[in-house]
């Protein structure tokens, strides 16, 4: 006979949040182990128990454990039970967020592509064939966490139940699917909802039976009495605080003052409130994982660092709002606070010159195989995620001015005639001007995915060309595309792309937005393999930049980020190279610098108006 069922730890029977029948408060910070290099991730977790928080929170992104249908991955960077284990020794309490959506700034929120590429696919509803791979997704992931259940003598205290559903959808009989098929499988601590504290995002994603909690950056008092109008008897629960925010390309750098920010933390803590610093460390979205938003017609790629203005910078530093929160969170739990750990080491400053290899277009056709079709196809159509695909035709261009269209393009091409240059077209604008002479020409659209979006009516909207390409209005065929998954390729891929031929001019003039002195570079440095350092590209436009044969992220002069965090586990004791992809024009050197230099700081308190 089966015994009864395990009591969860966490327990609210009269209105008030309890652990193992003792009045408790959850103080948790937000980390993402997919954000932080897995040899950091004890140091990270220590800052966090010394800032004076109990218990840590992540998200589980689903495309980053099945890149592919049932290739599932749970080792090194991806091993979650280890991550677990490292909380319990830091004295933490873990609460599990395993969507399957998870927003996050990251790409696709979580879902993997080619799931969502598939023809005729409803995302976060009850669509049976959606169900029908969360199920399976489910069948792998569940029993994995609920061996990590305190139950079961582990430190996962809770679990979401999906991610900020009444921001989305108003499919109660999904939710409540994927509720119940978290408890099916296994889950038996604590589950709850998160949503923006407004009617109608409570309205759309929270459940009967299932403590409700909200996501919010300010008025934590009107939060808490809308929580207590509508579910009398639960304990207030604010999910993610967003005591800072994220950034765009093209934006500031979203910063909160420690002020405000204390300033709603004790709001909350005065209302009783149990809460999750989001993020109390962001990390960094590295190779191609940044996602992107959408609004007013407009893309809106995330930048390569996740700081987000955190407690606990990038690269581990503690901040003034650290030690701003630190002091609030002891003086309401009266416990001694823990020793802090010591700064992190960084790499003195120095320049790096660089040498010129494989121009951009050469590069790329070297490293990669081509795919042939009456049409242009669509990354999903090409099996790809994420990264650039190169497409090339031989249209007849008309004597004088013509126009290329490129409908459904997402996001960006950079447009070549016979080689040469021609302008940029991006998902906004769709066309260009070019000036034919009566001949076939070799028309080439480098396009790029900046990134899929994450949240929003725009989930899971495809990358490419998704339509046609027009000279004026006559449709384009026979193509040739070269898909280019940058952040799978090997060591030996990338060199390839790279010797492909003789040095490209890495310092010819060339207009801004065009792709004079484009192509490969590679630079050199020494390091102690111990020590961070935080990588600026002076004189490079836009693209990409590996070190090791690790894709370290996205660059791009628009900012506000101007340097690239390069944690040390990346380094090696020794010689180390740096590899980059220019897509525009290309600098004459690189530099190590002492600091992060994340943009023109501008204050943002997200607000539910």
């Amino acid at each position: 006979m089966n015994g009864p069922a395990p009591t969860a730890l966490l327990t609210h029977p009269d209105g008030e949040l309890l652990r193992d029948g003792r009045p408790h408060r959850i103080l948790a910070g937000s980390m993402h182990y997919f954000r932080v290099h897995p040899r950091q991730w004890a140091d990270r977790l220590a800052r966090l128990a010394a800032m004076g928080l109990n218990t840590v929170d992540t998200y589980i992104a689903w495309n980053f454990h099945e890149r592919r249908p049932g290739e599932y991955r749970f080792d090194g960077w991806r091993d979650v039970e280890r991550f677990a284990a490292l909380a319990a020794d830091a004295g933490l309490d873990v609460v599990l967020r395993p969507g399957p959506y998870i927003c996050a700034e990251w790409d696709n929120g979580g879902l993997p592509a080619w799931l969502t590429d598939r023809p005729g696919m409803r995302l976060r509803s009850s669509h049976p064939p959606y169900l029908d791979e969360v199920a399976r997704w489910f069948d792998v992931l569940v029993p994995r966490i609920a061996e990590l259940q305190a139950a079961r003598g582990g430190p996962v205290v809770a679990v979401q139940v999906e991610n900020e559903y009444g921001s989305y959808g108003d499919d109660h009989a999904y939710v409540r699917w994927v509720h119940d098929a978290l408890t099916a499988r296994g889950i038996t601590e604590l589950c709850y909802t998160g949503d923006g504290p407004t009617e109608l995002m409570l309205d759309g994603g929270t459940l009967p039976g299932v403590l409700a909690a909200a996501t919010f950056g300010s008025r934590a008092a009107e939060a808490a009495r809308l929580l207590r109008s509508r579910r009398d008897g639960e304990p207030f629960l604010c999910a993610e605080f967003w005591n800072g925010w994220f950034d765009h390309w093209g934006e500031k750098h979203h910063t909160r003052s420690p002020e405000s920010a204390v300033a709603t933390l004790s709001e909350i803590l005065a209302e009783g409130g149990s809460v999750s610093l989001y993020p109390a460390h962001g990390g960094t979205n590295f190779g191609l994982w940044a996602g992107a938003n959408h609004a007013d017609g407009t893309i809106q790629p995330t930048v390569t660092s996740y700081d987000s203005d955190a407690p606990i910078a990038e690269h581990g530093a503690l901040t003034e709002k650290f030690h701003r929160m630190r002091d609030l969170l002891h003086s309401v739990t009266g416990r001694p606070p823990r020793p802090l750990p010591e700064p992190p080491s960084l790499l003195p400053a120095r320049t790096l010159p660089v040498t010129a290899r494989a121009g951009l277009l050469p590069g790329l056709e070297a490293a990669s195989e081509p795919v042939h079709a009456s049409d242009p196809l669509g990354f999903g159509e090409l099996g790809l995620s994420a990264g650039l695909v190169l497409y090339r035709a031989h249209p007849v261009l008309p004597h004088g001015r013509v126009v290329l269209g490129v409908r459904g393009l997402h996001d960006r091409a950079q447009v070549f005639v016979d080689g040469a240059p021609a302008g940029i077209i991006d998902r906004e604008t769709g066309t260009l001007d070019l000036h034919g002479t009566g001949r076939p020409v070799r028309l080439e659209l480098l396009v790029e995915n900046q990134g899929r979006i994450n949240y929003g009516p725009l989930l899971g909207q495809g990358k490419g060309i998704l339509g046609a390409v027009q000279i004026d209005r006559r449709r384009v065929h026979g193509w040739t595309m070269r898909p280019l998954p940058l952040d799978e390729w090997t060591p030996e891929r990338l060199e390839r792309a790279a010797a492909a031929s003789p040095p490209a001019a890495a310092n010819t003039p060339a207009p801004p937005g065009t792709a004079g002195g484009a192509g490969f570079a590679t630079a050199s440095f020494t390091a102690d393999g111990a020590s961070d350092t935080f990588l600026a590209l002076p004189g490079f436009h836009k693209g990409f930049v590996w070190i090791n044969g690790f894709l370290l992220g996205r660059y791009w002069n628009a900012g506000p980020q101007t340097t690239l965090y390069l944690p040390a586990p990346l380094t090696t004791a020794g010689a180390n190279t740096l590899t980059v992809l220019e897509l525009e024009r290309a600098g004459d050197h690189l530099e190590l610098r002492e600091r992060p230099e994340l943009g023109p700081p501008q204050e943002y308190v997200e607000t539910f108006d």
